[in-house]
């Protein structure tokens, strides 16, 4: 296996583990955090008691207002044996959080998801069972690859500049955070997940000080392959090649 990583402990403890089992990754953060019944109380905290949307509903924000809540989950599945925890920081792009007049916070959020995970994952790791944190980059919640206009075939409800400009500030927050492994979270959108792939591949070494990471990709799975050849072969061979 070919992982393009430097020379690290993390890295020898991911591979040998990756050879000698199957890892398992952890299951679903959302209706683990509805199982709490958290109020608005919970998502807004002191620091947000004023803010001018209500903020429930939005878990990533969770990792700033009710860390314990978060913290707790990940340790449920470190106990039920999961050796990948995923950050949650499914919606922590700074488009998505402008639902909420959040962006601002993308760079905090990410950091934060990532430390609370890494808190409990350093928690429950041992030499025998290292366990390992997932930084999630989430889909984004619109789409790159439809039109949003009807009368206009080239209409786009968000620019690849944009895309870019999420991954270039959730990418290095997650590492900064404590990511052992990059994930590319649920990608409906084929045209937004090749794009943060391929900007990933090209931009990490210089925003993670010369340290890349594993990059692991969470695709719906219905048609993609044929969707992926059509955007590909309009876009160029290199970055189908590059999925494969």
């Amino acid at each position: 296996m070919n992982i393009p990583y430097s020379n690290t402990e993390t890295a020898s403890k991911l591979l040998h583990a990756l050879r000698e089992r199957i890892l398992i990754l952890d299951g679903a953060m959302g209706t683990m955090i509805q199982r709490h019944g958290l109020d608005e109380n919970d998502y807004h905290g002191e620091r947000f008691a004023g803010w001018d949307v209500n903020l429930k509903g939005m878990n990533d924000l969770l990792v700033l207002t009710r860390p314990d809540v978060i913290g707790g989950i990940h340790e449920q599945y470190l106990q039920a044996g999961a050796d990948i925890i995923e950050t949650n920081s499914f919606n922590a792009t700074a488009s998505d959080l402008a639902r909420y007049n959040l962006s601002e916070y993308a760079h905090e959020i990410n950091v934060a998801a990532a430390r609370v995970a890494r808190q409990a994952v350093d928690k429950y790791s041992t030499e025998d069972k290292p366990r390992f944190v997932a930084g999630v980059l989430g889909p984004n919640q619109k789409t790159s690859s439809v039109s949003v206009d009807v009368n206009d075939p080239g209409a786009r409800a968000i620019s690849f500049d944009e895309l870019v400009a999420d991954y270039s500030l959730a990418a290095p927050a997650l590492i900064e955070g404590g990511a052992d492994i990059l994930l590319i979270e649920t990608v409906f959108d084929t045209l937004g997940g090749k794009n943060s792939f391929n900007f990933l591949l090209r931009n990490l070494k210089p925003y993670t000080l010369n340290l890349t990471k594993p990059i692991r990709i969470k695709a719906t799975t219905r048609a993609i392959i044929a969707k992926l050849t059509k955007e590909s072969s309009s876009a160029g061979g290199n970055d189908m090649d590059r999925l494969r």
